[in-house]
């Protein structure tokens, strides 16, 4: 079986609202700066499950999304595969919630997102983002390092 997740990267005047993942108990993301999302629920398309996820996380509500990839990580999540599709937003309604009951939320400089700590195969991630087309890759993690990454792109035409 494999849990579908969906992530979003909201990037505003240089910057991109990230997530310090460090209020969950058994979160596999403790201690990392990720991007907004969470599971799938059922029956809940992955665009559905994305803007779901960032408003109930950020209190803001998604302008247009951009569908930029999706990645499998094999055994990841508590020993499931997962699936992750992978959003990019630049325009956004409302208020930021300051009390995100999954960490701390910050506006980050761009240029400043790799000096975070956060997954090894985000900074392949993060440059998705800039590029036209759509990414699907398989990232392999074994205590928490990538072990191994197959990245492929596709082009729009």
């Amino acid at each position: 079986m494999i849990v579908l997740t969906t992530i979003c990267y909201l990037t505003c005047d240089n910057k991109t609202l990230m997530l310090y993942r460090n209020k969950k108990e058994n979160d596999i993301n403790e201690g990392k700066w990720i991007g907004i999302g969470g599971k799938c629920e059922k029956g809940e398309s992955p665009e559905e499950c994305v803007r779901r996820e960032f408003y109930e996380e950020t209190g803001l509500t998604l302008g247009e999304v951009s569908l930029k990839g999706y990645v499998t990580f094999p055994g990841l999540y508590h020993g499931e595969d997962e699936g992750m599709f992978l959003y990019a937003a630049y325009d956004y309604t409302g208020t930021l919630n300051e009390n995100c009951s999954e960490g701390v939320l910050s506006w980050i400089e761009n240029d400043k997102l790799n000096e975070l700590p956060m997954w090894e195969g985000d900074e392949h991630i993060l440059k998705w983002l800039q590029k036209d087309g759509f990414t699907e890759a398989k990232f392999t993690y074994e205590d928490n390092h990538l072990i191994e990454k197959k990245i492929h792109h596709y082009e729009n035409e």
